[in-house]
């Protein structure tokens, strides 16, 4: 049967975000926007006076609390209308303007760093001490201190950040191609039916039951980007120089260390990662083998790596996977699942199905004083539940961070983010597998499982090593051409999918076009893979009820930014500077393709 994609307007109100419930309407985001405009001088006038005495710093920390506070509430609400409709030329103009006020109140700011450092650790504790509103700031002054050698004059601070908004030319340039400038032909199935292609329905047809459907449709979605290779890859140029950039501006070694550094992550830990995991693709070979024999084929092509592999593939209503996933979260206790519930039945945290326009991916965002909303694409199957499922791992973290920590730790790195919404995938899998014991559905729950595996443990850690090769490249002066991304990109995946896939060089060398915000963020990908191995870590004390195991777990969710990364997770019971954990969940991978063979 044809299928096509509704448009916005066609999507009811019940499955989609509140934006509303963060601004009214537009007069009152405008308003907003007005407030922080006014403050932006004010601010501003704070400049070569913070080492007065405490209360000045503290009336500094407080206002700057307060427009920050602000502008974050203008840039989600903008965000909200943008993501969900990119050909919204309205929408568009709204993220611009939230972006442009973000830029200008940073640089109104960029004076406050560098003050802070010249007055002194020593000084700083010492108010923090008499200021009881400087209190709360001391782990702050802390991490400054630490990133001294990193911090520039005020006058190369504000410069820094007003370069920021053109900056995000390149990642946004990028980001409206693919979203909403692509144009997609129909993938077809065995009886030439058309069905449309868009962001949010690609993964259901790449997982489609007819062969002709994922192959047809997988090529597609990658013409589409091969076509425009060259401008992407002039986008991704600049974003890498731009991370150059920035790194020797603030004195760092590479780009790299810039990612890692402020953040207390051992370079090691990145490359301890690279290592284990390709010492460990013989797993993922033997998994492609179990496959290609499951599904009866000769040769197994990319667009067969998710195929179904039973002819029941199981089907799972949004409403359906509310409730598995609340029943699944249950080892965190009844306040954690109500909360949560809530989110999803009332207060419309959720921006739930496709529609023409919604960029790609899932992912969860707001800020202090917002719900922590998500958006996604639900497909109705066991993927689309596990997409929810990780999604709500990100959003209870923040709603347990902002519940709890001042306004200077309501958020957390990107490193500590990735365990938590891994850890709710692993639970709720565990769930699911303890209760749905026919053949069929547990054969679809490890499909889902290696589904995630393959995105985080897989697809992350090679574009990880794409990263790192492409970077080390521009450091050294070289260019990055569109021939040489894809020919990198193709290398590092026939690596990974070794003898049994048969690697279509120019379409599996354009998956980094298909990462439009990932790799413009300066090593963030490989956080996924560490994310799933602490996730897997943690999952196992709750779920073998250990003693203080999910407090320890709802204690790492509050901790917010108050401790460093690798600190917050050893609160939690897991070492991250070890690759034990990384080591642990190839156990885990290699456990689901025993298990799978068994099954099939």
């Amino acid at each position: 049967m044809a299928q096509t994609v509704p448009t916005r307007s066609e999507v009811p109100a019940a499955y989609t975000w509140d934006a509303h419930s963060v601004f009214a309407d537009d007069a009152a985001w405008e308003a907003a926007i007005a407030s922080v405009e006014a403050g932006i001088p004010e601010i501003a006038a704070y400049a070569g006076r913070l080492a007065e005495d405490p209360a000045v710093l503290a009336d500094y920390l407080a206002l700057a609390e307060v427009l920050l506070r602000s502008a974050g509430h203008v840039g989600v609400y903008a965000r909200m209308f943008y993501a969900v409709d990119t050909a919204d030329t309205a929408a568009q103009a709204k993220t611009d303007r939230a972006q442009s006020l973000a830029a200008r109140l940073g640089a109104a700011m960029a004076f406050g760093e560098p003050e802070l450092l010249a007055i002194g650790g020593e000084t700083l504790e010492a108010w923090a001490g008499q200021e009881p509103r400087l209190a709360h700031y001391r782990h702050h002054f802390a991490r400054l201190a630490r990133r001294a050698a990193h911090v520039r004059s005020a006058e190369v601070e504000a410069l820094l950040r007003q370069a920021g908004e053109p900056f995000a030319a390149a990642s946004a340039t990028h980001g409206i191609l693919a979203n909403a400038d692509l144009r997609f032909a129909p993938a077809r199935d065995s009886a030439g039916e058309p069905y449309e292609i868009a962001q949010g329905t690609i993964n259901a047809l790449v997982t489609h039951a007819d062969p002709a459907v994922r192959k047809s449709a997988w090529e597609s979605y990658a013409d589409a980007h091969l076509d425009n290779r060259n401008t992407m890859a002039s986008c991704l140029s600049a974003g890498v120089k731009q991370d150059v950039f920035a790194a020797r501006a603030r004195r760092y070694g590479s780009s790299l260390e810039a990612a890692l550094t402020p953040n207390e992550i051992p370079l090691e830990v990145f490359h301890n990662l690279i290592a284990t995991f390709t010492a460990h693709l013989p797993i993922w070979h033997r998994y492609w083998r179990v496959r290609r024999k499951a599904l009866g084929l000769r040769e197994m092509h990319v667009y067969d790596t998710k195929a179904p592999l039973t002819s029941a593939p199981m089907e799972v209503p949004y409403a359906q996977a509310v409730e598995w996933i609340c029943d699944g979260m249950a080892p965190l206790g009844a306040e954690y699942v109500a909360a949560m519930r809530r989110g999803l039945v009332e207060q419309r945290w959720v921006d739930v199905y496709p529609n023409r326009g919604k960029r790609a991916g899932a992912f969860s965002m707001g800020a202090p004083g917002t719900h922590p909303f998500i958006m996604m694409s639900y497909n109705d199957d066991i993927f689309g539940l596990s997409t929810l499922a990780h999604e709500l791992g990100h959003s209870m973290h923040s709603y347990h961070t902002r519940a709890t920590q001042p306004f200077v730790y309501a958020n957390y790195g990107l490193f500590v983010a990735e365990v938590a919404s891994n850890f709710n995938q692993a639970v709720v899998r565990s769930h699911l597998l303890g209760q749905l014991t026919a053949r069929d559905q547990q054969i679809a729950i490890i499909e889902e499982a290696m589904a995630n595996f393959h995105r985080y443990f897989f697809i992350m850690p090679t574009l990880a090593r794409f990263e790192l090769a492409i970077h080390e490249r521009v450091e050294a002066g070289g260019a990055l051409t569109a021939a040489y991304l894809i020919d990198l990109m193709a290398d590092l995946f026939s690596e990974g999918y070794g003898d049994e896939v048969v690697v279509d060089r120019p379409r599996v060398g354009s998956t980094w076009m298909q990462f439009s915000t990932h790799l413009y963020a300066n090593f963030y990908v490989y956080q996924y893979a560490t994310g799933i191995s602490g996730a897997h870590a943690l999952a196992r004390g709750v779920l073998a009820g250990e003693e203080g195991a999910a407090d320890r777990y709802l204690q790492f969710l509050k901790a917010g930014s108050s401790r460093y990364p690798l600190d917050a997770l050893r609160l939690a019971g897991v070492d991250m500077a070890s690759s034990a954990p990384v080591e642990e969940t190839f156990g885990v991978l290699a456990g689901y393709v025993e298990r799978l063979e068994a099954l099939l």
